[in-house]
């Protein structure tokens, strides 16, 4: 059977024991260094730490070590690597080529989209370099998909849910050009969220502060099955700023419909183990997002960008049907509490929040006037009794186990194990009792032997292997369930871990001297470097603003985009759909 992964982000260790504890196959997390993510750095004790609750599951945690480095870098990144290989780490995400003529620990090495991995020549390369794993572009196609999963066998990972970078990863350079933060180092400041004026050859204002180069959050869900037949077998969800309630949400999200999906093709299956149960409404347009849109899976397509707003718009709840500076009625289905967020965009498209200080029925009342307008379609961006749950929840993740309680010459032993691991088992010498009332005490072991509370593991199936029946204190079966409960942790941990070390032994041997010559060869970034080109995108203005030379039979001639003092030409490249920002002097 295909293993299918579901791919969590974390910011810190907290947050990926809750994508453990709620679905994630795998995590991925910044760690002291060089992680893309300036804010969201880790040590190496707290990742140990998250490595041992991942191998319980048999989960995955994969660090990322996915900036350009600086000459003067390489050995401190080398001994991270190494640091993260001791850990316990399953892989690292790269970008920067240069760290393959290391001497790196047998560690898998995974591609990172920031390699801008678009093409099946690139995929092939890097499959060729010896990577385990590459992170897809997010722009390609299924029809691309299928040409690159055809033409390789290097497992291919695909983002499906989450903010979208404008720009190709890895090709963008606006940020670092206008600010000197780059998102080659994990700095970026996202001038892709501001707002923008559109401008033609003489200066005309053709648009006007709008959030042109925003786009709207990723969301595939409803194309898990497509993107597997086609060759995808790691599902990434972005988000390592994100706090633990949405890491939980659209885990748990993304677990149900793979879940669901395994139950009918039984040639799929989940790549860890154990299985959560929910105590909240799992729905990700109750966490952070800014609308959804399947990208370019499906081709081109129009209404991917949030030109509005780039902050969250949460859950679409109805429409208002009466409302004074203070108060609306709201025609509404769902439940509103007292503390609501609510926000609408008002006539002028202008985003606006309000606080629901009062909730009766369909109406609220806040303390301060909002400016809505009968019609204003209204969104829930914070739902209070919602939040108090999804905070609440451990994600009361289980692993099946088959248990067996047998007589010994001394007393007794119980035996452990999942059916993709050893078994653990404990022994207790005690005196043995026969049974009075056969039934009855058969039934009260059986009733204390599959009791096993807020443990992770789930009894299923009990076997009782007694010489004849037997009475046995329930003193006795709760201390060898205490016992086992730590063997079998341990054992499941150290399984995982043997695993790890038994599939990359061969990895040394592989980076030979030949393999050496091969990454030599390969091209490098300078960090420092900012070329021409500040942005390549997919997303395209003229198509989003009904001036696609294709539609409308004019040549695309460039448009300009300006924020206050910085302006920067748009060039098109119409025969490959593609745009492209330069720096001011081109």
């Amino acid at each position: 059977m295909k293993k299918i992964e579901l791919l969590s982000p974390a910011k810190d260790v907290e947050v990926g024991i809750a994508a453990i504890n709620h679905g994630a196959d795998a995590v991925y997390i910044g760690g002291p260094d060089f992680g893309a993510r300036e804010k969201a750095s880790n040590t190496i004790e707290d990742i140990e730490r998250l490595c041992r609750h991942a191998a319980l599951y048999d989960a995955k945690v994969y660090v990322t070590l996915n900036t350009l480095l600086y000459d003067n870098e390489l050995e401190r990144a080398r001994k991270m690597a190494y640091d993260c290989w001791n850990a316990g780490v399953d892989a690292l995400i790269v970008q920067d080529m240069k760290l393959l003529q290391l001497d790196m620990p047998p560690i898998p090495l995974h591609a990172s989209t920031q390699c801008d991995n678009m093409t099946l020549e690139k995929v092939q390369q890097l499959e060729q370099l010896g990577f385990e794993q590459v992170v897809l572009g997010r722009e390609l196609s299924l029809k691309q998909i299928k040409e690159i999963r055809e033409k390789t066998i290097v497992p291919l990972e695909f983002f499906v849910h989450g903010a979208l970078c404008v720009s190709h990863s890895g090709q963008c350079y606006l940020s670092q050009y206008i600010g000197n933060r780059s998102a080659n180092r994990g700095a970026c400041a996202q001038p892709c969220r501001l707002p923008w004026d559109l401008l033609d050859a003489d200066g005309k204002e053709l648009i006007k502060n709008r959030h042109l180069l925003c786009l709207k959050d990723l969301n595939n869900s409803a194309h898990l099955e497509e993107l597997i037949d086609a060759g995808i077998t790691s599902f990434k969800i972005e988000g390592r700023l994100k706090d633990a309630d949405y890491v939980k949400n659209v885990t748990a999200y993304y677990r149900q419909k793979l879940d669901d999906l395994f139950n009918r093709r039984p040639d799929l299956q989940q790549a860890s183990r154990g299985h959560c149960s929910y105590s909240f409404e799992v729905n990700p347009e109750k966490s952070f997002n800014r609308g959804f849109t399947d990208y370019f899976i499906n081709g081109r397509q129009k209404g991917i960008g949030s030109p509005f707003t780039p902050k969250s718009m949460g859950e679409y709840i109805g429409e208002v049907e009466w409302c004074n500076p203070l108060r609306m009625e709201i025609e509404t289905d769902k439940v509103l509490h007292n503390g609501d967020g609510l926000c609408f965009l008002n006539q002028d498209n202008e985003l606006v929040g309000l606080r629901a200080d009062v909730a009766n029925g369909n109406t609220v009342s806040c303390n301060r006037p909002h400016g809505a307008h009968r019609g204003a379609k209204i969104y829930r961006n914070l739902d209070m009794e919602w939040q108090k749950q999804v905070d609440a929840s451990n994600g009361n993740r289980k692993i099946d186990i088959n248990l067996t309680l047998a007589e010994t010459e001394t007393g007794y032993e119980m035996f452990a194990g999942c059916t993709d691991a050893p078994r653990a088992s404990v022994s207790i010498q005690c005196e043995k009792i026969t049974a009075n009332n056969p039934e009855k005490a058969t039934e009260n072991i059986r009733k204390k032997t599959l009791q096993w509370g807020d443990t992770v593991f789930n009894p299923i199936h009990l076997e009782l292997q007694f010489a004849e029946p037997r009475l046995i204190p329930a003193s006795v079966i709760g201390e060898m369930k205490r016992q086992l409960v730590t063997k079998l942790t341990d054992a499941l941990i150290e399984n995982h871990r043997n695993s790890r070390s038994a599939a990359t032994m061969s990895l040394r041997a592989e980076r030979s001297e030949a393999w050496q010559s091969m990454v030599a060869s390969t091209q490098v970034t300078d960090p420092d470097a900012i070329p021409d080109h500040l942005m390549t995108c997919h997303h395209c203005i003229r198509y989003a603003n009904g001036m696609c030379s294709k539609e409308t039979g004019k040549k695309a001639t460039p448009l300009w985009i300006r924020n206050g003092n910085n302006v920067f030409r748009l060039e098109f490249d119409c025969r490959n759909c593609l745009m492209y920002v330069l720096s001011e002097n081109n």
